[in-house]
């Protein structure tokens, strides 16, 4: 039960289901995620966090860059909840507009910090 309550929790929040179909798209970074969204840096860290949590978002640091992805190992449910998420919000234009403005969104253009050589 407790696993489905963080899960329900985690999908609870409008920017954090963004978030879940942002990474869907692929891998990104606080700052690409933050610049896709419009809210500060400690606002998308605390709802990765909650994502990390339910165990439906995991990070890899490389060189200085941390990129957020879905997680590999999601447990049965979680990927249950995910497919119908993808079915629910198939045709919600908000989320339309926002996968499509991540072609624009590379960390290269927005970060600030530099990636290791």
């Amino acid at each position: 039960m407790k696993s489905f309550l963080r899960l329900m929790k985690a999908l609870s929040d409008a920017n954090r289901v963004k978030i879940v179909k942002m990474l869907k798209r692929r891998p990104m970074c606080v700052c690409e995620l933050q610049a896709a969204l419009g809210v500060a840096q400690p606002t998308v860290s605390n709802h990765l966090k909650v994502l990390e949590d339910a165990g439906l978002v995991q990070s890899a640091k490389a060189g200085q860059w941390v990129n957020y992805s879905l997680a590999e190992g999601e447990s049965a449910h979680a990927r249950t909840l995910l497919t119908h998420l993808d079915t629910w919000l198939e045709d919600d234009p908000e989320i339309a507009r926002l996968l499509f403005g991540l072609d624009d969104i590379r960390r290269e253009n927005i970060c600030s910090v530099k990636p290791a050589k």
